[in-house]
């Protein structure tokens, strides 16, 4: 279970931070902060240039994640940002990723949440210092999604200025 759970964390960390280095740095093709924060205008939030920046961050803890560094708090990032993902773009295209819709976000956002649960496993920092005993159980992984949910549902509702209908987002 060990080598799974290594494997899982660096290939999703990995991905994740990837993501997060596009939003950051225009890494891998990406379109930086600032290009990243008009599309965060366009879908309506408030100060779409710090949402940017905030979910770029949020990816960019796929490096914790890979490397089973605070684990519980990582997949908490991941969480939000699958989760606003899936709630201002995702769902009004259905289930399918290749119509645009939220089976990526849904399966990277399960992937943070049973990573919560099961621990980070053996090869890990968490375990290295001694953390990993008191930072996973199912309860740990229910609390990330809790609180994912919580975030979530007041960066969408708090954090924009209005819904923007999703045919002119994607204007």
């Amino acid at each position: 279970m060990s080598y799974g759970l290594l494997l899982l964390r660096v290939i999703v960390g990995g991905t994740m931070f990837g993501h997060g280095a596009q939003k950051l740095f225009g890494w891998f093709g990406g379109p930086g902060p600032r290009g990243t924060g008009g599309f965060f205008g366009q879908l309506g939030f408030r100060a779409p240039l710090a949402m940017a920046v905030a979910a770029g961050l949020a990816e960019a803890s796929g490096l914790l994640l890979a490397a089973g560094f605070v684990t519980p708090l990582a997949s908490l990032a991941i969480a939000v940002v699958m989760l606003n993902a899936i709630a201002t773009v995702h769902w009004p295209k259905g289930f399918w990723n290749s119509n645009g819709g939220y089976e990526f976000n849904l399966t990277l956002l399960t992937v943070g949440v049973a990573i919560a649960a099961i621990g980070p496993g053996r090869f890990s920092i968490d375990r290295a210092i001694g953390w990993d005993d008191n930072i996973s159980g199912v309860w740990w992984g229910v609390g990330v999604l809790a609180a994912a949910l919580v975030i979530s549902f007041l960066t969408v509702t708090i954090g924009r200025r209005h819904a923007i209908p999703h045919a002119q987002a994607a204007a």
